[in-house]
């Protein structure tokens, strides 16, 4: 399992341009993908769920991969939160 955590720097937190393009991001794996708020989780692959933990800018969220592909997935999806978070 790889894990790592982020501190949100968008103004806004995790709305639905970001939830999409983590969501289309996580899709391209087989690993399982949770993002963690406090006692909250989200599966990566649901948007609903990504936008319900109602994380706002300097929040910190947990990624947790685990799978096949959890190394070039953590490498990815770490890309791909920087990029838009």
């Amino acid at each position: 399992m790889k894990e790592f955590e982020y501190v949100i720097k968008d103004e806004i937190g995790i709305h639905a341009r970001p939830a999409g393009v983590l969501v289309k991001a996580a899709k391209e794996f087989s690993s399982r993908i949770i993002v963690e708020k406090g006692d909250e989780k989200a599966d990566m692959r649901k948007m609903i769920q990504l936008m319900q933990l109602g994380a706002k800018c300097g929040d910190t969220i947990k990624v947790c991969i685990e799978g096949e592909d959890e190394e070039l997935a953590a490498e990815e999806i770490g890309k791909k939160i920087a990029e838009n978070l």
